[in-house]
């Protein structure tokens, strides 16, 4: 399994539709608490999730979050 950053974006006047997108939808994610940044008006949310690869990562995400998101695979990096 690889891990992937979801980074999603929308419009301000589109928080209450990506919140929405949710009810219904069966996900590992539903319930969770990403970090976002709609309150300080960047209107962002972010996962990290581990899956197969960047189609099974943007699967865990309604259709119309996974539309507006890009998932990076991403690995730990040691640092001196």
């Amino acid at each position: 399994m690889a891990t992937f950053i979801l980074t999603h974006r929308h419009a301000p006047e589109e928080c209450g539709i990506a919140v929405a997108a949710w009810k219904g939808f069966a996900s590992r994610l539903r319930h969770g608490r990403p970090l976002g940044s709609c309150a300080t008006g960047g209107h962002h949310l972010w996962w990290t999730v581990e899956a197969a690869d960047q189609r099974g990562a943007l699967s865990l995400l309604p259709p119309y979050v996974a539309a507006r998101t890009v998932a990076h695979e991403v690995r730990e990096v040691p640092l001196p």
